[in-house]
């Protein structure tokens, strides 16, 4: 039985949502760490391709799992709608199809506008031009090479409290030059990640539905499309290591990759453990955030074992195409070669569920979990401190 079998359809659908939100915020950890290393210019250079790189991949992979692969407009908005760089509710798309060739789609509010806006108008032309405008385009020229998207409009606002945020066009051209697949993409497809197969019974999922939730989904679709957004999280990180170490070299990229899943991973845990009702409960409720954590998951990737023992958790990560990464560039294969990071990222990641929780290693990839009720609750370290920044830190994707 699967992690995902023991859900309930209604628990599949608040965990896709926490999922897609995860895969928002693996960004909002690790972007901070390039700004300390070289500034806004850096950052930005390494978004693009790290976009331009897992997005066409992880894009058709979603289609063909779910079964919904085409080329017209009402394609690439379902793509976004799985998508975990349009997180349902925090980035709240709203979709128009004319027909096949023509449509368009507006933020009603965007989270990631929200979080860069106090930054000041160059993050804000950062993220909403230079990033996005190459990085839209690789996402829909990997379901159609001759589709395009336009802005109608896009922050910086004015007025400032213009809404809707922006407002684009899509548009899909017999007279258009195919757009070349993205190198950095190129580079990502060859990766284990990209590879990986999810286990998927097969139905029907019906027409493009522009008030689309994950509800919405049959059940064995859901848990599937579950398996796809974690696996996205993953190649994103994967394309994110490519940009970093072309950049700043092996080491450094290794460095930034485990802060990253110390501050991602650990803000996850914290929220996962209260979507699950399970915070502060000891080690049952750790126990089950490890279970579903997306740092871990699809377990065809990463070969997380979690046993539960009278007074502890045995936790361990065994062979996996994670571990074999092409050129290590995996948070499992960080974990595997810096120790300390690894233990860093566990007991963040178990405190983060119950700030009582003790990690201990006991071997190679493998670490004792045990609660000191008498203890003092573990502080959240620096790199959780920083992914708080973000307004999905706190954002409410429930109710």
């Amino acid at each position: 039985m699967t992690v995902f079998e023991r859900l309930t359809r209604r628990e599949l659908a608040m965990v896709g949502r926490e999922y897609l939100l995860a895969g928002h915020l693996i960004d909002r950890a690790g972007m901070p760490q390039l700004i300390a290393e070289g500034g806004l210019e850096l950052m930005r250079d390494v978004a693009i391709e790290e976009w331009m790189g897992a997005s066409p991949v992880y894009t058709r992979r979603t289609q063909r799992t779910l079964g919904f692969e085409g080329n017209d407009v009402a394609t690439i908005f379902r793509g976004i709608q799985l998508d975990i760089g349009a997180p349902h509710r925090f980035m709240d798309f709203r979709y128009k199809v004319d027909d096949a060739n023509h449509g368009e789609f507006w933020l009603a509010s965007c989270g990631a506008l929200m979080d860069v806006e106090p930054m000041g108008e160059e993050f804000v032309t950062a993220m909403c031009h230079h990033i996005e405008d190459p990085t839209f385009d690789a996402t829909a020229a990997a379901v159609n090479p001759r589709a395009r998207m336009r802005p109608l409009h896009r922050p910086p606002r004015t007025p400032a409290d213009r809404h809707p945020h922006c407002h684009w066009t899509v548009e899909i051209s017999d007279d258009a030059d195919p757009l070349p697949e993205p190198e950095a993409a190129v580079r990502v497809a060859k990766s284990r990640a990209a590879a990986i197969p999810i286990a998927y019974a097969a139905e029907p999922t019906g027409d493009f539905d522009p008030e689309f939730a994950l509800e919405y989904l049959p059940r064995s679709v859901l848990a599937a499309a579950l398996g796809e957004v974690c696996l996205q999280g993953h190649l994103l990180v994967h394309s994110f290591m490519n940009a970093v170490e072309d950049r700043l070299g092996a080491h450094v990229t290794r460095q930034i990759a485990g802060k990253q899943l110390i501050g991602v991973g650990g803000l996850t845990s914290w929220r996962l453990a209260g979507a699950l009702d399970v915070a502060g409960i000891g080690l049952d409720g750790v126990w089950r955030v490890l279970e579903l954590h997306p740092a871990f998951l699809p377990r065809e990737y990463v070969a997380l074992e979690v046993e539960r023992q009278p007074d502890a958790l045995t936790v361990s990560i065994g062979a996996c195409p994670a571990l074999e990464e092409v050129g290590g560039r995996s948070w499992a294969a960080v974990m595997a070669a810096f120790p300390g990071l690894a233990d860093k990222a566990m007991a963040t990641i178990v405190q983060g569920a119950d700030p009582r929780a003790r990690c201990e290693r006991t071997g190679r990839l493998e670490w004792e979990v045990t609660l000191d009720p008498a203890g003092e609750p573990a502080p959240q370290p620096d790199e959780v401190l920083l992914t708080r920044f973000s307004t999905g830190a706190d954002f409410a994707l429930e109710g």
